[in-house]
C-alpha cells in the first residue's frame, strides 16, 4: 500500500516554546494511522524558529491530511501550520 507524504510547516506561539517537546506534542497528537518521517527546523525571525514535520498518511485514508491538520492545531503552543507540499511515496 503506498503512503502520501505530508510536510507541514508549524509556526510555534513564541520563541519560549521548547522545540524538542513540541514535537512530542506533535507526535502523540496524531491519529493512529499518521506517523512521524522526520522533523526539521528552519528560523524565521528573531529567534522564532519553525517546526517541518514531515508526516506519512496511508493513501486510502479518506481525510487522513484534514484529520491531522485538525488534531495538530488543538495544540497550545502552534499558532499557524502551513502545508508546504504533499506527494505519494
Amino acid at each position: 500500500m503506498a503512503k502520501v507524504l505530508v510536510s507541514l510547516k508549524i509556526f510555534p506561539s513564541g520563541v519560549e516554546v521548547d522545540r524538542e517537546s513540541l514535537k512530542k506534542k506533535i507526535e502523540n497528537q496524531l491519529p493512529e494511522y499518521a506517523s512521524i518521517y522526520k522533523f526539521e527546523e528552519e528560523p524565521i525571525a528573531f529567534g522564532l524558529v519553525a517546526v517541518i514535520a514531515h508526516i506519512l498518511v496511508p493513501e486510502d485514508k479518506a481525510g487522513g491530511i484534514d484529520m491531522v491538520e485538525s488534531n495538530l492545531k488543538k495544540i497550545e503552543e502552534i499558532s499557524d501550520l502551513q502545508t508546504l507540499m504533499v506527494r505519494r511515496v
